[in-house]
C-alpha cells in the first residue's frame, strides 16, 4: 500500500485538474487541535529533558498507561518503524494484512524474513519471533480483540518474541488498545498526528516495558523531539473534553461520507471514523474522474476495485459532492 498525502504525485499525473486539491488520501483529522501560542524559547532552545518526560507523562494518562516510565516519545511513530528492526537479531515476522506497508519494508530493509499472514490465528501458526499487526488495521478498518493480542503476546514472549501493535487509529476507538495492559514483549505505536490532525508536528508514541522504553529513548538519542512537538503535544493530550467532542464529529462525518459514496455505488467494506473503505467495479475510472477535478484519493495495486476516502473538511463538502455527484 502506496502512501497518501503526496500531492506532487497527483500535480505531476493529472496537471490538467484544477487547483487547489482536495487530498483526500490520508487519514489525518480535517479538523486539527487548535494550535496553543508558543513562547519564542520554544523554537530556541533546545528541549530539556523535563520536558520530554512531561509529555510521556501526559501521553502515559491519556493513553490509560499507569506507569510514564512505560512511554517513550518519538518524532513520529514512522521513527519507530524504522527503528524496531535495527534492535532485533534476524527474525522471522509476520505481518497481519494487508496494511500500512512501512512495516514490511522496515523489517525487509533489516535483513529479516516477513511473512505476510491474512489474521492472527495465522500468524501465530507460524511459530513466528515477531508479529505486527495494525489495530485498528488500515485500510480496512478490521479490529483485533485485545484479549487476542494479550495472548499472543503472552505466547511470544515465552521465547522472547514480540508483539508489535500499531494503534496509529485507535484514538476514537472504545475498547480496542492493549497500551494500558501491562504485557512483557508488547511493543504499542501511538500516532499523535492522525488523531489531532496535526501530522506535520511529527509526534508518536511507544509503549512497552519500561527497560525496553528506555533503551528507545537511548537509541533515538537526546532531542528526538522537537520544542514545539513537545509543547503543542502536552496541550492537546491533556485536552481529553476536545477529544471526545471528536469523535462525536468524526463518527458523524464517516456516516455522512458513507451515505455518499453509497448514492454514486460505491459499496462501504470497512474503515474508520478517520477514513472509509470503499469498493466499487470502476474503481479506476473512479480514481481518473476524481483526480481530474482535483481529488485526491488512495487506491491499492493489490485489489484494483478499491478506494480510501479521507474525511472532507467543512469546507469541502460541498465540492466534494458535486464530483461524486451525477456528472
Amino acid at each position: 500500500m502506496q502512501h497518501g498525502g503526496n500531492l506532487h504525485d497527483a500535480k505531476a499525473l493529472f496537471p490538467e485538474a484544477p487547483e487547489p486539491w482536495l487530498d483526500l488520501s490520508t487519514g489525518i483529522n480535517p479538523h486539527p487541535y487548535p494550535l496553543p501560542p508558543l513562547s519564542l524559547d520554544t523554537f530556541t532552545r533546545l528541549p530539556s529533558p523535563q520536558s520530554v518526560r512531561h509529555l510521556e507523562g501526559v501521553a502515559a494518562q491519556a493513553y490509560g498507561v499507569p506507569d510514564p516510565s512505560r512511554v517513550a516519545a518519538a518524532p513520529g511513530t514512522q521513527a519507530l518503524i524504522h527503528l524496531l528492526p535495527r534492535l532485533r537479531g534476524t527474525a522471522r515476522v509476520a505481518i497481519v494484512g494487508p496494511t500500512y506497508s512501512e512495516h514490511e519494508r522496515s523489517w525487509q530493509r533489516e535483513g529479516h524474513v516477513v511473512i505476510p499472514v491474512s489474521n492472527l490465528e495465522e500468524a501465530l501458526a507460524g511459530a513466528p519471533d515477531v508479529i505486527v499487526a495494525v489495530n485498528p488495521n488500515n485500510p480496512d478498518g478490521r479490529v483485533i480483540d485485545p484479549a487476542q493480542l494479550a495472548e499472543a503476546a503472552s505466547a511470544l514472549h515465552r521465547r522472547n518474541g514480540w508483539l508489535v501493535v500499531d494503534e496509529a487509529f485507535a484514538d476514537f476507538a472504545d475498547g480496542v488498545s492493549v497500551a494500558p495492559r501491562d504485557i512483557p514483549g508488547t511493543i504499542v505505536l501511538r500516532s499523535f498526528g492522525k488523531a489531532y490532525g496535526l501530522a506535520g508536528i511529527r509526534l508518536g508514541f511507544a509503549i512497552a516495558t519500561p527497560d525496553f522504553a528506555a533503551r528507545l529513548r537511548l537509541e533515538l538519542g537526546p532531542w528526538a523531539v522537537s520544542g514545539p512537538a513537545l509543547a503543542v503535544g502536552a496541550k492537546a493530550l491533556g485536552d481529553q473534553t476536545w477529544l471526545l467532542e471528536q469523535k462525536g464529529r468524526l463518527a458523524r462525518c464517516a456516516h455522512t461520507l458513507d451515505e455518499l459514496l453509497t448514492e454514486a455505488g460505491f459499496q462501504i467494506v470497512g474503515g474508520t471514523t478517520l477514513f472509509r473503505l470503499a469498493t466499487h467495479e470502476d474503481a479506476q475510472a473512479w480514481f481518473e474522474r476524481l483526480a481530474r477535478r482535483g481529488v485526491w484519493v488512495r487506491a491499492f495495486d493489490y485489489d484494483p476495485k478499491l478506494l480510501r476516502f479521507g474525511i472532507p473538511s467543512d469546507e469541502a463538502w460541498l465540492r466534494l459532492k458535486q464530483v461524486i455527484g451525477p456528472s
